[in-house]
């Protein structure tokens, strides 16, 4: 399970004592969950109308990022396409895997200098954020067209010998060209029926060219066999040759035709390996980016929440909760237990929602005595 609780607690003499308080609650008496300290560093707190306002515009800039991290995972795997084995090593925060990343948190000074003010760090995430997203949007797009038009070549190739390009399997020595009279046609036989197609195929017109049939390709079902009559013959030849099941491909010989496919095939091809390499490198990148400032987002998030439930001066232990899938709602009850003292209407909350009163639709609301947010590492959704 990828599932984390990152939670504060004010305080209590000290943060080191906030620590081993939880540390016994939930390790050591029982094993509920893994527990590690999270960093975050002495930001600058600003007014509370800005800490109030930032509030609601961080839980917005959240589910942005978290959309976009998720955008970004999820192209890889459609990228990546038959390997995606290879899809998780790929998706890595600061090259390492996301739960390490997490566990170890460190705050990125570099990128998000924290003599900056909060609006100002969390301004400098969206720029950057929407940029990768609107990237990503435009490089789809791009691959995806490339993507589309190899496969529908690739169909044409692969498809059933009534609709498939005929590109690799006819030869120009396959048909009588520039007559004025003749001319062959290609026929689409099923393969139950050869025997018949061998035995009427010269007397199902007038003007059929005797022992001028030859079979060139088979797929499954079928084989193409070329024939050679008159012109006038045509329609007559097609009529009859329906009512036998055999089904004449309206098919004209045209070298250039053909060449233009083979190379535009070849072409999309190269292509798509080029843009390959260059687009996983970008993906990989870009997700490592957006992962991170994804997990800084919730560490602005427990600070402005911290400082707005706890006060000032800043006096409060951030905590990284690994639930134990088996005693989630036991770690629950007993944070609860711990914490119920911080708030005593989120208490009654708890205590309402777990009576399920009818009308209320209070367990919906994840609101606790102490600060809280899920982060969950599991971003991929295979269909």
């Amino acid at each position: 399970m990828t599932e984390f609780w990152l939670i504060s607690a004010p305080g209590e003499k000290t943060c080191q004592q906030t620590w081993d308080t939880l540390m016994t609650a939930t390790t050591r008496a029982n094993n509920l969950s893994t527990n590690n300290k999270f960093n975050i560093p002495d930001l600058k707190v600003g007014t509370l109308d800005v800490l109030v306002g930032l509030s609601d515009e961080l839980a917005k800039l959240d589910a942005f990022v978290e959309s976009v991290v998720k955008k970004v995972a999820q192209y890889m795997t459609d990228v990546l396409e038959d390997s995606r084995d290879k899809v998780q090593e790929n998706l890595l925060a600061n090259g390492v895997d996301l739960v390490t990343y997490v566990t170890r948190f460190q705050w990125d000074m570099a990128k998000y200098p924290i003599k900056q003010s909060l609006k100002n760090i969390s301004e400098i995430i969206t720029k950057a954020i929407t940029q990768i997203d609107n990237d990503l949007k435009a490089r789809a797009s791009a691959y995806n067209n490339l993507k589309g038009n190899l496969q529908n070549l690739e169909r044409k190739n692969a498809g059933s010998l009534l609709t498939r390009s005929l590109a690799d399997i006819v030869k120009k020595d396959d048909f009588v060209l520039d007559s004025e009279y003749l001319i062959t046609m290609l026929v689409v036989v099923p393969k139950t029926n050869y025997n018949d197609w061998q035995r009427t195929y010269e007397t199902l017109a007038e003007m059929v060219v005797p022992r001028s049939t030859n079979l060139l390709f088979e797929d499954q079902d079928s084989g193409l066999f070329t024939v050679t009559l008159f012109r006038k013959a045509i329609d007559d030849f097609r009529l009859k040759a329906r009512e036998n099941k055999f089904m004449l491909r309206d098919f004209q010989y045209n070298e250039e035709e053909m060449k233009a496919d083979k190379e535009e095939m070849t072409r999309l091809s190269t292509d798509k390996k080029k843009q390959f390499g260059p687009l996983v490198r970008w993906l990989k990148v870009n997700f490592s980016e957006a992962f991170i400032a994804w997990i800084h987002i919730k560490a602005l998030r427990v600070f402005v929440e911290s400082v707005l439930r706890y006060g000032l001066p800043v006096n409060f232990q951030a905590m990284l909760l690994h639930p134990n899938k088996k005693n989630m709602k036991k770690l629950r009850e007993v944070l609860n237990d711990l914490y119920k003292h911080l708030d005593s209407g989120a208490a009654a909350i708890i205590d309402q929602s777990a009576m399920d009163i009818p009308g209320l639709n209070l367990s919906q609301q994840e609101y606790y005595p102490y600060v809280y947010y899920k982060i969950d590492c599991n971003l991929l959704d295979f269909k």
